[in-house]
């Protein structure tokens, strides 16, 4: 007969499970309602630089990255995490909080989260079709910082010209996406709590 039992030394217990379950949102109904007319309103005027505050993520993912993910994905939502964000901590928040099936196949999935670099060629994703142009990616990108400086936009939602700090070399990759419109890919980018879009709509030039 074996001995009495013992509770487990929390030293040696994996600190994945805690992160997991904390940094989702406060009030839900609340919180997430504040985030969705945030993602609507930066997509709508791109250029435009909202602030998502309400979850946090394990790193490397960032605060406005972590809102907007909790706030868009759910079970039924297939989600793509490149190779800089599929680390176990994260890949347990997302199952914890959200539910979104991870798919390794980037023509599936819904959203795509992680660095440019990651993330890959556009082509890789879901780009829509001509009768269903809603049916494609929208990535999720993570960057260096984010102000209205740089590279040049223009288009719908946008009076008459705004500039986004996006990196030049990230351009022609921007500009061929554009040219597929109405397909292509939307994006959302996230530095921090700060968060800004440019959907496949909007024409994006040098400064």
């Amino acid at each position: 007969m074996s001995g009495p039992l013992s509770a487990p030394n929390p030293t040696t217990q994996p600190t994945a499970s805690s992160e997991a379950l904390s940094g989702g949102f406060a009030d839900a109904s609340i919180d997430s309602a504040y985030a969705f007319r945030t993602l609507l309103d930066v997509m709508a005027r791109p250029g435009l630089i909202g602030r998502l505050a309400a979850a946090k993520a394990p790193a490397p993912a960032s605060v406005s990255m972590a809102t907007a993910l909790l706030t868009l994905c759910d079970s039924t939502t297939p989600l793509f995490l490149a190779a800089s964000h599929a680390t176990p901590a994260l890949k347990d928040w997302i199952a914890f909080h959200l539910g979104a099936p991870l798919t390794n196949n980037p023509a599936e999935a819904v959203f795509a989260a992680g660095s440019w670099d990651s993330l890959g060629e556009v082509g890789r994703f879901a780009l829509g079709s001509d009768d269903y142009p809603d049916r494609s990616t929208t990535l999720l990108i993570e960057t260096e910082h984010l102000m209205n400086e740089g590279l040049r936009l223009t288009g719908p939602g946008i009076a008459t010209s705004t500039a986004l700090s996006l990196p030049q070399h990230w351009l022609p990759a921007l500009q061929a996406n554009h040219r597929l419109y109405p397909q292509g890919v939307d994006f959302f980018f996230c530095f921090g709590e700060a968060i800004a879009a440019l959907p496949r709509s909007t024409l994006v030039e040098a400064g």
